[in-house]
């Protein structure tokens, strides 16, 4: 992605952002509250249009090639995409008919996806009855049925129970070492720190910092050896007050020279300029 722009009336939620996710690999996009993270992963995923930029997802331009910008990438929200009046393994095969996949492969899919985040046991009970944590993995499961060969995960375990935030940082790293790229948004900094080849920091819809973690630390005096002094440094906000609250942020798509995002086996970057 290049020269990402992106406004809501007289405020620019993203100004001019630049970004390369080299495919394969996690990154780990930091910012507080309103920084324009969630803008930027909806105009990754077709749902905003962008003012200005050039954004290429998995080789694929968003503004011209939307249809084949969605059938490679799959999303998880802030917000759960369950409809919670079905069943677990009703809301995988809604999914799988949604995406036309063949439905002796996807029967089989849905049973290996129960069985992966052990949901089995209540794969035929209404969501309405499971509880937050379960609901965030089969949200996560219906993502991952068709496959994505680029996975944004919008605060993936935000409200989740440590043993569960585990399990969903376990299905992430089993999905980039079979080739997966991986953008996620998070407010947990310890969460950038284990899963993150590469962070960026985004702050007042600007890209002020990014590297690996490691590269990070060092740009802080002293002995810290932690994200959250980094966050702090870099953008004036406490770490415990990113996703304090959960508002939508805005973002801005490029500049006329603006350049692309890509990812995935045969593309292997994401850029946007």
């Amino acid at each position: 992605m290049v020269g990402l722009h992106k406004s809501f009336g007289d405020h620019h939620v993203l100004d001019g952002v630049d970004l390369t996710v080299p495919g394969g690999t996690v990154y780990a996009l930091l910012g507080p509250n309103g920084a324009g993270k969630t803008t930027m992963v909806n105009i990754l995923s077709t749902l905003l249009t962008a003012d200005a930029g050039e954004v290429r997802v998995a080789g694929h331009d968003v503004r011209r090639e939307p249809a084949r910008v969605r059938s490679a990438i799959g999303v998880t929200g802030q917000f759960s995409a369950i409809d919670m009046f079905l069943t677990g393994r009703e809301n995988l095969r809604l999914m799988a008919d949604l995406s036309h996949l063949d439905r002796r492969s996807a029967a089989r899919d849905v049973a290996a996806l129960l069985d992966r985040f052990d949901l089995v046991e209540a794969a035929d009970r209404r969501a309405l009855t499971w509880s937050g944590g379960m609901q965030r993995r089969l949200d996560l499961a219906m993502t991952l049925i068709t496959r994505p060969r680029l996975i944004f995960l919008d605060e993936p375990t935000t409200g989740l129970d440590p043993r569960s935030r585990r399990e969903v940082w376990d299905v992430v790293r089993e999905q980039v070492a079979d080739g997966v790229t991986v953008l996620l948004t998070t407010q947990y900094l310890e969460e950038a720190d284990a899963l993150a080849d590469r962070v960026g920091v985004l702050d007042a819809g600007t890209l002020v910092a990014e590297g690996a973690p490691a590269e990070l630390k060092a740009l802080v005096p002293g002995d810290s050896t932690n994200l959250d002094d980094v966050f702090l440094a870099l953008t004036g906000h406490a770490a415990s007050a990113v996703g304090a609250t959960h508002t939508a942020d805005a973002i801005a798509p490029t500049a006329p020279n603006a350049s692309t995002a890509q990812t995935g086996p045969t593309d292997q970057e994401t850029t946007a300029r």
